[in-house]
This record gives C-alpha cells, structure tokens and sequence, in this order.
C-alpha cells in the first residue's frame, strides 16, 4: 500500500505483509494531522481479519491526530473480531497514546444495532460500578480525613484555628437567618395542617404535641442540615474545586503540605460545632412559629402552649434530634471536600462535582435518618 503524501511534502504510510500465519501492518513517516487523509482512507480500505500486528518502528512523528488514528484502527479491528497486538512501539510515542486512550469517548459505530433494553442493562451496570467505585473512594477519604483528625488531636498546633472559626462563621452565623425563616414557617405549617386533622376528634391541643415532638425528633435536625448541606457543602465544593481546576492544590502538595489537613478538617470540625447549635436554634424557632400558628388559631396562649409542650417532651425527645446533628455535619463536610478534590482542569466539573456534593450529602442525610428512626424505635426512645 503506498504512503499517501502531502502538499507540505510530509509523508505516512501503512504497508501490508506477512509475518508467519499473521498479517504485519507497518506504518512508517509521519502519522501528524498533515497525513491524516490519506492514512485514514488507507485504513478504510483494509481487510481487517485474523490475527494481525500492527508494527509502530518506522514512525518518525506522531500527533494527537494519528494516535487517534491509530487508537482507532485498534478499535475497528477489535469489533470486526480481528486480533490485532502492536509492536515496536517508541516509548516517545506510548504516553501520547495512553493519554489519547483515557480521553476517547466511546461513540456508537454506524450500521452497529443493539436492542434497546441491552443498551439499558448496560448504562445500569456501568452507573451502578461507577457508583461503587465512588463509594470506595469515599470511604478512602474518610479514613484520610481520620487520620488528619488524628494528627490535629495529637498536636492542635496542627490545627489552623483562624481557618476553623472563619468557616464556623459562614457556616453557623451567616446561615442564622435562613435556617430560622425556614424552621418558623415549618413550625406554622406542622401546627396548621395538624389542627385541621384534629379538629374532626375534637383534639386540637394535641397539636401542640405534634409540633413539639416534629421538629425536636427530626424535622428541626433534618431541614437544618438539608439547609447546610445545600449552602455549606455546595460551597465547600466550589471552593476546594476552583482550587482544584487553577492547580493550587498540586503547588500544595509539591511544596510538602496536606490538602486534607489544611482544606478539609477545618471545614468538616467547622459543620461538626456548629450544625448542633443550628439545630437547636432552629428547634427554637420552629416551636415558635407552631406557637404563634396556635394562638392564631386555635386560640390557644402562649402560657398553654408552653405547657402542653412541656407535658408532651420528654429529655429524650430533645436529645434524639440533637444527637443526630454532629453525625449529619460531619457527613456534609467530608462529602463536600471529596467532591471539590475530585474535580478535574475544567470549569464545567466544578459544577458537576458541585451538584453531585449537594445530592449525595441529602442522600446520605436521609438514608441515616432513616436508620436512626429504625434503631430508636427498636430500643423503645
């Protein structure tokens, strides 16, 4: 087969021969986006069957374009069931190759048919692998992010302490408003719908009890952390990602520092103080919108309804919310800083890894919720 040659005088050719029982391809010249034409309509002419090599000694040059190419020709033989190995390749030209090999996207082939319900099984075990290597690699993080934790408990001098209140403060204070707006207006809601329900029985004080019980057990806990987690976590990703994309976190690393001691435990012990104190402020304020939905109302007094809530919370009714919060923090910071270390050079990753940080967080949060709603009412709380 002859090479195919240029304007620019540059030349890259594909010869056929035989090597025993094998068929041998040699390419030669210059596989560059200049020759990229011709060796392309060579490739298409070829009679891809057997077992075949593919001999890489005679390239002087080779580009993005052919190792595409080349990558390509792997390929086609590989889906026309042709074995084909390669062969002397340069060690200039291997890592152009395997850099190609990790970009490629695969792409459905023209003419190639699958049934439909196959092209779904598949997409399903790729996702469910990938979300298994997710959840490896998390827990990988969460025992980095331990021993960082131990390190600080060790030596707090390790611990940056103006970083760690900074975030407590976005974190915690500057969240007051948004958490307590919301926590009032649940309150309202829980009061407002639980009358209507009680009334038919003639049982409207109780809704004083619904409302207390609601938000201490698990309304006031679970809307505050889907609050930070949506806020905080989101953030935190956007953060440690921007740092990511513009190479802050490798200049971190070659001149000898940890990422996760220096980015991440500051944000998660920050989640880890605050979102208790959140929690019970939102309590606070969730109570009082149910209160003022009550005298509303029902007619009910503030004195009343402090006093029926008294008679319906127990000590433990308080401690099942709160005990929940540090977990539900601690899960919002680590999800938030592995996601922002996982983004790649690329400004539409930040986003990506942003809203996958802010969905896995809530997740998570509920899936624990869930559990800690099953083993309270096992041990009778």
């Amino acid at each position: 087969m002859p090479a195919s040659e240029t304007a620019s005088g540059k030349t890259g050719g594909l010869a056929i021969g035989r090597e025993g029982a094998r068929t041998l391809l040699v390419a030669s010249g210059e596989w560059t986006i200049d020759t990229i034409g011709g060796l392309a309509r060579q490739i298409a002419s070829l009679d891809l069957a057997g077992e075949m090599v593919l001999d890489l000694r005679q390239v002087a040059a080779l580009d993005t374009s052919g190792a595409y190419l080349i990558l390509h020709l792997l390929g086609e033989a590989q889906r026309r069931r042709a074995a084909m190995t390669l062969g002397g390749l340069q060690e200039r030209h291997a890592g152009l190759l395997r850099t190609i090999e990790r970009a490629m996207v695969p792409v459905a082939i023209k003419g190639e048919w699958r049934h439909p319900w196959l092209a779904v099984l598949e997409r399903l075990g790729r996702n469910s692998v990938e979300q298994l290597q997710e959840g490896r690699d998390l827990v990988a993080f969460l025992g980095a992010v331990a021993i960082a934790l131990g390190r600080a408990l060790i030596r707090p001098s390790r611990l940056r302490l103006p970083a760690l209140f900074s975030h407590m403060e976005r974190a915690g204070f500057n969240a007051l408003l948004i958490v307590g707006l919301l926590a009032f207006l649940i309150g309202i809601v829980l009061a407002y719908q639980g009358a209507d329900q009680l009334a038919r029985f003639g049982a409207q004080i109780f809704t004083v009890n619904l409302v207390a019980i609601g938000m201490l057990r698990e309304m006031g806990v679970l809307m505050t952390a889907i609050i930070v987690a949506g806020r905080s976590g989101s953030a935190f990703t956007a953060q440690i990602g921007t740092m990511q994309v513009n190479e802050e976190i490798d200049a971190l690393r070659t001149i000898g520092l940890d990422p996760i001691e220096l980015l991440a435990v500051p944000r998660i012990l920050a989640l880890l103080i605050v979102l208790p104190l959140l929690t019970f402020y939102a309590d606070m304020m969730g109570l009082l919108g149910g209160a003022v939905m009550a005298i509303l109302v029902l007619d009910i007094s503030f004195a009343q309804f402090a006093s029926q809530a008294a008679l319906a919370v127990k000590a433990s009714t308080f401690f099942v919310g709160m005990v929940k919060a540090p977990l539900f923090g601690f899960v919002i910071g680590l999800v938030g800083c592995y996601e922002g270390l996982q983004v790649s050079r690329s400004a539409e990753s930040v986003g990506l890894r942003t809203t996958r940080s802010v969905v896995a967080s809530i997740f998570i949060i509920i899936v624990l919720d869930a559990g800690f709603s099953i083993l309270f009412a096992l041990l009778r709380i």
